[in-house]
Parts: structure tokens; C-alpha cells; sequence
């Protein structure tokens, strides 16, 4: 009789950990795509990927596991940021201790400068062999005087993927090793609905004036943006009978604040809180505060005047002491480093600045026409679809 041995089980698919670290809505974003990318990266390749994350619910929904949600302790500004001083400690001890006790195979940072600047030192001191990706650099490269910054980051960095011609160019001068990926919203774009389905969707008609407001991701936002956005929309809807506007929200705990000013500033307003996309594509016009999602309207085709306000303590510590001075602040003017949005900052953000621009961008055809012919040339810029399967691939080649 023949004694066959035992089969032989197969042998269970390599593990690794990936560690993200991100801030604020529009990191949240951006981590999500790339959970997505490296986990579609990991099933092709048989791998057993385990991504553990300094991020939010977008990131969380896409198979990462988050160790502390930073959604909520993002600011603009230099003494707005006081209040965010103990929550932001609390997360780097968060990440320490973990990153301690379990060694990832690969570190991901995602702009978030200052808590990532102590998370990256901590771990190429901590744990030198480990590989430190930067992808989507803070923007020293925009104020690129302070350089000291740029150097810290290139250090403890083994590779920067950027999204930015510009970005690349800069750390590149700082020494850094560089690679330029494309932008990932060139990917997100890809997969929103088209201006016709979002109008239907949201059952704009064709006679309809259709305004996105997007005053805020963090919660200085509200205060600093907010009445100003929304007294201009007061003065458009004086102007524009068959005007209604549509409010994506970026975070639930505001909903309760904007339902208030709605009521306040007796506006023509929709706040969305499902499928907020929508609003993006199916815009005649965006008035938003600056941020990623600026570039996500100008990749729609959206016209749109950008604000950007802080208190005036802040703005006059960053004038008169810091000497702080940038050539743009919004993303589709940094990509080719010229004016295609109108830029309004501190005491421009009024209602009458921002009513004055978004009517002229409304009424006035040459502009727009204009605005979006500078879209095209910005979107050229920006590479080509894949960013994100890009980016996985150079995370994966440091296994």
C-alpha cells in the first residue's frame, strides 16, 4: 500500500504595512485615492497589504485602518494654530508610539508639514532603514525663501513624488531625489459625473443660474469666509432672479453652522450632504476658499473666484515681521505660475469684491472664455491619467 504524504498547504501571502500620514479634508482625499491604488496594487501582486493611516473617514472607507483622525485639528494661519498645538502632540505621540512598536515596511507622509516634519525626523532617526516617501510636498516651493524648511524635509526624505512641475523642479535644487508623478486629481476627475447627469441629479434646469459656495474644510473657515461669501451671494441674488445656490458640505459638524447662515443671510441656498460631487460638475460658477479644491473646479471647467482670509493679527505678524510674501496662493494659478482665477485675500474677502468679480465671470463671456482656455493649457501641465497607480508602484518598488 502506498502511504501518500500529507499535501502541502500553500503558503500564505506575503504581509507588509504601509504607514500614512495626512491632515485636513483635502489629505483625506488624497490618501484615499492612493489606499485604493496601493491596495489594487497589492491583490495583483499577491500581497497581503496592511495600511495603517493618520487620516479620516475617506481614508478609512477606502481599507485603511486610521490610528487617530486628523480631520479636525487642521488651521490656517499663525495664531490659529494655538488652539490645535495639544491635539496635533497628542497625534504625533499616537504615531510614535506605533511606529515603535511596529516598524513599517514603507513611511507615506502627505503634506501635513508640521506634525509630518516631526513624524519623518522621528522615524529616519528611530528607524533609518525604513524608506520615507514625501508625496505631495508642503509647498516650500511656492515660498521658496525658506529654504531651511525645504532642507529639513529633503533629509529625512529618501524619495519626494510631486505633483507639481514647479515641486519637483525646487526640491530637486535642494538636492532632494525626486521624481515628478502628475497630480492625482487628474484621476479623481475621471470618475465624477458629467455636467448633464449632475444637473439632472440635482434637478437644476436649463434657465437656472447654478453657484457653488464652498467657504470651508477648517473651522477658522467658517468664521473668516463665510459672511463674506455669503453677503456676495446676497448681492448676486439682488441681480440674478433665476440664481440658486448649492453648498457642497465638507464636514458634517458644520452642518448645524451653514443651516444658521443660510437662514440669516436669507440666501437661495441647497446645502448637499450626499453626493456633494455633484455640485462641483454642475456648476455655472464657484465662489471657494482656496485649496485643492480650486484645482478640482478648474479640471471641471468651472469659473470661479478664489478668497483667502485670516485674523488681522495674523496678517500683519505675516506682512510687517515674517515678510511673508507668495506669488499665488490657489492651485490652478501655482501650476503654470500665472493669474487664471481671481485671487482675493484679506480685506479684499468682502461681499462687494467677491459679488463684483463672480458677477463679472457670470455676465461677462470674453472672461470666461478666457479663464477657461488658461484651464486647458493649466490641465496639460498636470500629467497624464494613472497618477495614483503611478505613485503605488513607486511605494511598492521600495518593498
Amino acid at each position: 500500500m502506498t502511504i501518500l504524504p500529507p499535501p502541502i498547504s500553500p503558503l500564505p501571502p506575503p504581509q507588509k504595512t504601509i504607514f500614512i500620514s495626512t491632515g485636513d479634508v483635502s489629505g483625506d482625499l488624497q490618501g484615499a485615492l492612493l489606499v485604493t491604488a496601493l491596495k489594487q496594487l497589492g491583490e495583483k501582486s499577491g500581497i497581503d497589504l496592511n495600511i495603517v493611516a493618520l487620516g479620516g473617514g475617506k481614508m478609512a472607507a477606502a481599507g485603511a485602518t486610521i490610528l487617530a483622525d486628523t480631520m479636525g485639528i487642521s488651521s490656517i494661519g499663525i495664531l490659529e494654530a494655538a488652539a490645535y498645538i495639544a491635539p496635533t502632540f497628542k497625534v504625533q505621540n499616537i504615531a510614535k508610539k506605533y511606529l515603535k512598536t511596529t516598524p513599517p515596511d514603507v513611511i507615506v507622509l502627505i503634506d501635513y508639514m508640521s506634525p509630518n516634519v516631526v513624524i519623518g525626523n522621528y522615524a529616519r532617526k528611530e528607524f533609518p532603514e525604513v524608506p520615507i516617501i514625501y508625496y505631495i510636498a508642503p509647498q516650500e516651493w511656492v515660498w521658496s525663501h525658506n529654504n531651511k524648511k525645504a532642507s529639513v524635509i529633503v533629509k529625512f526624505t529618501d524619495e519626494i513624488l510631486a505633483i507639481f512641475p514647479a515641486e519637483a523642479q525646487f526640491f530637486e535644487e535642494q538636492g532632494a531625489k525626486v521624481k515628478f508623478v502628475g497630480h492625482p486629481l487628474i484621476d479623481r476627475i475621471a470618475t465624477l459625473s458629467s455636467r448633464e447627469t449632475a444637473r439632472e441629479k440635482l434637478g437644476i434646469t436649463d434657465d437656472e443660474i447654478a453657484i457653488a459656495l464652498i467657504p470651508a474644510s477648517r473651522k477658522q473657515e467658517l468664521k473668516y469666509l463665510l459672511p463674506g461669501i455669503f453677503g456676495a451671494a446676497q448681492q448676486i441674488q439682488a441681480q440674478l432672479p433665476h440664481v440658486r445656490f448649492w453648498i457642497p458640505l465638507s464636514r458634517a459638524d458644520f452642518k448645524e453652522d451653514i443651516d444658521r447662515e443660510i437662514a440669516a443671510y436669507q440666501i437661495n441656498a441647497t446645502l448637499i450632504t450626499e453626493n456633494a460631487d455633484l455640485v462641483l460638475s454642475a456648476a455655472d460658477l464657484a465662489i471657494t476658499k482656496c485649496g485643492t479644491v480650486s484645482l478640482e473646479l478648474a479640471l471641471l471647467n468651472i469659473p470661479q473666484v478664489v478668497v483667502y482670509r485670516f485674523s488681522s493679527l495674523t496678517a500683519w505678524i505675516a506682512r510687517y515681521i515674517i515678510r511673508f510674501s507668495i506669488p499665488f496662493m490657489s492651485p490652478p494659478n501655482l501650476v503654470e505660475m500665472k493669474s487664471i482665477v481671481p485671487e482675493l485675500m484679506q480685506e479684499d474677502v468682502n461681499a462687494d469684491r467677491i459679488a463684483q468679480e463672480s458677477l463679472d465671470l457670470i455676465l461677462n463671456q470674453a472672461r470666461r472664455d478666457r479663464m477657461l482656455a488658461d484651464y486647458s493649457e493649466m490641465r496639460a501641465a498636470l500629467g497624464d491619467l494613472g497618477v495614483c497607480d503611478r505613485v503605488a508602484e513607486e511605494i511598492f518598488a521600495k518593498f
